[in-house]
């Protein structure tokens, strides 16, 4: 009988083995169906682990992308690489001085293979203004009984 490449993760060193080994799949040359399916199944795999040990509810967005970084070993100026953003933005987000924009939001959460509610919660500027949750207008119109845009 044939063993399993990939088992259901319990254990700390088996999803960082897991996410170890789907970002060096991400970034490596050989990309075709084998690799996209190993991808795939390490993807859902992180993901289960995730929301059934992370508790990114409470978690303060700019302390959350702090830890990722510190984490994942990158320094303001790779992460505005990255996201190909300026390094002032990041310093500014970083530092709490503007919020997470959409397209930062969808970013990160692809970067580092998280939902976007992560990021996307509200939480205090530097100068005591709070940022809100961002929502496109046809989510706050239906909201708020107004329909479609």
């Amino acid at each position: 009988m044939e063993t399993l490449k990939y088992k259901v993760i319990k254990t700390k060193k088996a999803y960082n083995d897991y996410c170890k080994k789907l970002e060096e799949l991400a970034t490596g040359a050989a990309q075709n169906k084998a690799v996209e399916d190993e991808m795939e199944l390490l993807t859902v795999l992180i993901e289960k682990w995730d929301v059934e040990h992370n508790t990114f509810a409470d978690a303060d967005p700019v302390e959350l992308l702090k830890g990722l970084m510190a984490e994942h070993n990158l320094k303001a100026k790779d992460l505005a690489d990255e996201l190909k953003v300026s390094k002032g933005l990041v310093s500014d987000i970083l530092n709490y001085k503007k919020g997470f924009s959409k397209d930062v939001i969808r970013k990160l959460s692809m970067r580092f293979k998280l939902s976007q509610e992560a990021f996307n919660r509200p939480y205090a500027l530097a100068g005591g203004a709070t940022v809100p949750a961002r929502t496109n207008r046809r989510a706050r119109r239906s909201a708020q009984g107004m329909g479609a845009v």
